[in-house]
């Protein structure tokens, strides 16, 4: 039972100090540049209206999504979808560092963060970059699906080059897995559409939220591993 204790105390403690750490980051980062994209993605909503007139019933069904409040609504929304996002991944890596048997500590914690930065952010990132409103985009049932195998097929590859990298089946295999889903390629936006945004708001943003994630990942990592060692210590 202490095992299972272990994993969800230190997911938890983790997840909280990590989502509340990457909420102040996209405060100042993202965040900022989300809202300047969406000035510009309203001003080409009213423009399409306006060339639209004639069958406005084509559009009322954005008019009609639900989106929080901007200030308190939105900013309370963002910190607990952090949160919650933190502590899944830190019961990922917790139990993937326990299972292994390994000691724990920090550093143990930080290979696993990177890994994860890895699989998560850098492979699916290469197909589907991060999209500020606006941007044109591919159905999101097939980038959801393309995403979860490319995430997937990496995280295996990284396992084997970690674990079976002296077996020459697992090195090939590996490099296979993590080349896959490249060769198919992510699901393409639709020809002739076009980003709202200017294309430098859209350069920073992928820059920023490819530091926040890789901040995201080595706090999450070396926090884990860190506290994981402590809790197991102190049993």
């Amino acid at each position: 039972m202490s095992f299972f204790r272990n994993i969800v105390f230190t997911a938890v403690l983790v997840g909280l100090i990590t989502g509340l750490a990457v909420s102040a980051m996209q405060a100042v980062g993202t965040t900022p540049l989300i809202l300047q994209a969406e000035t510009f993605e309203g001003a080409g909503s009213e423009a399409d209206h306006s060339h639209d007139a004639a069958t406005p019933a084509d559009h009322h069904h954005d008019a009609e999504a639900w989106a929080p409040a901007d200030g308190f609504e939105r900013n309370a929304y963002t910190v607990a979808a952090n949160v919650l996002t933190a502590i899944g991944y830190a019961l990922v890596l917790t139990g993937l560092i326990s299972l292994r048997g390994a000691q724990g500590g920090w550093r143990e914690g930080l290979f696993w963060g990177l890994a994860g930065f890895a699989a998560v952010m850098l492979a699916p990132m290469i197909g589907l970059p991060p999209e500020l409103p606006g941007s044109p985009a591919a159905d999101l049932g097939a980038r959801q699906i393309w995403w979860i195998a490319t995430a997937a097929a990496t995280a295996g590859g990284i396992a084997l080059l970690a674990f079976r990298r002296s077996e020459p089946w697992a090195v090939i295999l590996a490099v296979v897995l993590i080349v896959a889903p490249h060769v198919v390629g992510a699901p393409l936006p639709p020809a002739g559409e076009h980003a709202l945004a200017p294309l430098p708001l859209d350069r920073r943003f992928v820059v920023l939220a490819t530091v926040t994630s890789f901040v995201f990942w080595l706090i999450l990592g070396s926090l884990s591993g860190l506290f994981l060692k402590r809790f197991e210590a102190a049993k």
